[in-house]
């Protein structure tokens, strides 16, 4: 009976020991899941700030673009005493113009998609916080077993913990 009992007790220890390792698997898959949403963090918001020049930068040759149309316009409606000095200045104009019509979508398009890209890193950032939530909700259940000795919290935990990890996966799936 005493050997009986031995044994169980040795069980009960050796059954901690795995509980208490596949804890720190997982407390190591919470660090690793925050240092990546922390990163995608990081992204969004460097990527958010070249999209405010990027549009900076647009709204800078929309200003120019008009601006020289209107001093066009001006130009032809000034009376002048040499008429071809006057047009000569209103083809160099055109020419600045027609070049910066043509750079004003490619500016734009490059500022749409910084935008999509600071939402895609956003979207990441959200499914690593939401993993991280997870695993650490299951590192504390499954921690709940080394006092109460119930493997159902254990069991809770793994199943939060694979969650967990598999929405963090989930973030490189986002395009």
């Amino acid at each position: 009976m005493q050997e009986f009992s031995k044994q169980m007790k040795e069980g009960a220890e050796e059954s901690l020991t795995s509980i208490s390792l596949a804890i720190s698997v997982l407390a190591v898959l919470v660090a690793m899941v925050t240092v990546l949403g922390h990163r995608s963090h990081t992204e969004a918001v460097l990527v958010q700030s070249t999209e405010g020049d990027q549009w900076n930068l647009y709204q800078a040759k929309k200003n120019r673009e008009e601006n020289m149309q209107l001093d066009v316009d001006m130009l032809q409606l000034q009376p002048t005493a040499d008429a071809k000095a006057r047009d000569a200045k209103v083809a160099e104009y055109r020419v600045s113009l027609a070049k910066w019509k043509d750079q004003l979508p490619q500016e734009q398009a490059k500022a749409e998609e910084l935008e999509q890209e600071v939402a895609r890193a956003e979207s990441r950032a959200g499914r690593f916080d939401l993993g991280e939530a997870l695993l650490q909700i299951s590192v504390v259940l499954s921690s709940i077993t080394l006092f109460t000795r119930r493997r159902s919290y254990f069991v809770g935990g793994l199943l939060l913990g694979a969650g967990g990890v598999a929405v963090a996966a989930s973030a490189w799936l986002v395009r």
